[in-house]
């Protein structure tokens, strides 16, 4: 029997000539990641009475959730970690001037084909879009990992979603997204790979891919994967930190569950609140007025992103309702937005153009929502209090939706402005 792209990963990983799902392996990852969660960490891997961590040179730590710090607490326990790298020599030490954790993997050539990559964020999903096997875990398990080196990991059942035909005028990558969790639905693929394949995958950017890996935790995936190719390796011909090896599934590898859409269909989509698979067509959610629009995150911070909310505001202004905050993905990316004119435009338009980071996104930093106030955000989530107040409500959409909303005050359909 074949094996899908997830089995022979853990299974090279592992040592092994093939794995069955339902099987536990061994691995040691190729990276181990964490962000500010860190300085909790390190306090449980002190508990170990491990002096010295296994590999300084597999460990990533960047700091992105809180920065800069906003309160005494966030920043010692930014100081706790920089003293804990240089202690223990981490090479792999990304500072508050870089950007997402999940952006600055892919920028920085963590984000390998047949890699296995672990991290304390529940969205570690995202590097899938290079063909590795990238999974969120907890923070005991990194914890573990710095001291041992190594990780049990159930092989998952994979699940095959396939996705053919030309997304329509004014249809993301986030509006595919949001429609397959919305089928799929937020508990629909607990512990599963999901592996994404089909021509519209295929005509995709690396970024647009990134959407989708991204997103497969809101269907509680283990991972979501899509075959590396030649826009892979273009992408990390430059980056690539490490050699790698592209694998592919067998053709008669065995899915639990497929799932087969036609991009062709597809319409803009809006996540009402306060859960990720409460999805429908925008039609539904036009009008609805809004007080902020959040453009940005892991999800939805790449030039792309960027560049279209630009060009549905070029030579408008913001309603005069609206707060409109963009937080690009990385200063990778604020540094070619800004080179390319995008954030002058967002910026006369009326948006506030903020430093790479989280954000509110996790409601922990600038751009928390007041009580009874609307937002519509290109993140990946809005649960109740997600984005700091519980008495707020989250709307997700695409990037051309948070613009075309900008720009009218209420959620708006991006076709009638593009």
């Amino acid at each position: 029997m074949g094996m899908t792209l997830t089995e022979k990963i853990l299974a090279k990983k592992a040592g092994k000539k093939e794995v069955q799902p339902g099987e536990i392996v061994t691995v040691e990852p190729t990276w181990v990641m964490s962000h500010d969660n860190s300085a909790a960490i390190l306090l449980k891997f002190k508990k170990t009475g491990v002096k010295k961590v296994w590999n300084p040179k597999k460990i990533v730590i960047i700091l992105d959730h809180t920065v800069p710090a906003p309160t005494a607490d966030y920043a010692n326990n930014h100081k706790s970690i920089r003293e804990f790298v240089k202690e223990q020599g981490i090479e792999n030490f990304w500072d508050i001037n870089t950007g997402i954790c999940h952006q600055v993997m892919a920028e920085k050539g963590y984000d390998l084909p047949g890699a296995v990559i672990v991290g304390a964020d529940s969205h570690t999903t995202t590097p899938g879009a290079f063909g590795a096997f990238a999974a969120g875990i907890g923070r005991s398990e990194v914890a573990a990992i710095w001291a041992t080196g190594k990780i049990w990991l159930r092989v998952p059942e994979s699940y095959e979603i396939i996705v053919n035909g030309k997304l329509p005028k004014g249809v993301f990558a986030k509006d595919l997204a949001l429609h397959i969790v919305g089928d799929v639905t937020a508990s629909g693929a607990v512990y599963k790979a999901v592996e994404f394949k089909g021509e519209t995958i295929k005509d995709m950017t690396i970024a647009s891919r990134m959407v989708l890996t991204n997103m497969s935790a809101e269907m509680g995936a283990k991972n979501g994967i899509i075959e590396a190719d030649e826009k892979t390796e273009a992408y990390l011909k430059t980056r690539a930190r490490a050699p790698y090896e592209i694998m592919h599934p067998d053709e008669d590898a065995e899915y639990e569950r497929r799932y087969e859409y036609d991009a062709s269909d597809l319409v803009p989509k809006i996540a009402f609140p306060h859960t990720v698979d409460n999805v429908y067509d925008i039609d539904k959610a036009e009008g609805i007025e809004v007080n902020q629009v959040f453009l940005g995150t892991c999800t939805n911070g790449r030039v792309e992103d960027l560049e279209i909310a630009a060009r549905i505001l070029k030579g408008k202004k913001v309603n005069k309702n609206v707060r409109m905050l963009v937080f690009p993905a990385s200063w990778d990316v604020w540094r070619e937005a800004d080179e390319k004119g995008i954030l002058r435009t967002l910026a006369e338009a009326g948006a506030v153009i903020m430093n790479p980071g989280c954000g509110p996104c996790l409601g922990a930093h600038a751009g928390v929502l007041a009580d009874g106030e609307k937002c519509l955000s290109t993140a990946n989530r809005n649960f109740k209090g997600r984005m700091g107040n519980p008495n707020a409500e989250i709307y997700l959409g695409s990037p051309a939706t948070a613009a075309a909303t900008a720009l009218k005050g209420y959620i708006a359909d991006p076709r009638e402005v593009l």
